[in-house]
């Protein structure tokens, strides 16, 4: 029994050559490099590809200024903590001077207050 759709050989060997012919049509009206069409277009996406680049390199530029300046930020408080740390430093170092002073002073006092009384004292017995 045949099948109405069912084609014989002939008939799918007829539609694979034309089918061939289409496909052999498609790439030949298909514009080729030469023409001002094809150059117009090359042209585009060299003015985009070309665009796309400049910006890159701008945002590139940018990131680097931006990085330039947080180090310069991070050094400025770095350098800024130091000088902050070495002051309270100085700082602690007088006071434990001027403690060291007074408390060389105050046995001064009380070495010269003793060394008046142990005088008045052999003044009066002699």
């Amino acid at each position: 029994m045949r099948h109405p759709n069912d084609n014989g050989f002939n008939e799918r060997r007829k539609t694979a050559i034309e089918a061939k012919k289409q496909l052999l049509a498609k790439f030949a009206a298909a514009p080729k490099p030469t023409d001002p069409e094809m150059q117009a277009q090359l042209a585009a996406r060299e003015a985009t590809a070309k665009a796309r680049e400049e910006r890159r390199a701008e945002r590139e530029a940018l990131k680097k200024a931006e990085n330039e300046r947080q180090m310069a930020e991070a050094a400025e408080a770095a350098a800024a903590a130091e000088a902050n740390e070495r002051a309270e430093a100085e700082a602690r170092q007088a006071e434990v001077n001027d403690r060291v002073a007074r408390v060389v002073a105050d046995e001064a006092a009380r070495k010269a207050e003793r060394d008046r009384r142990y005088a008045a004292r052999k003044a009066r017995q002699g």
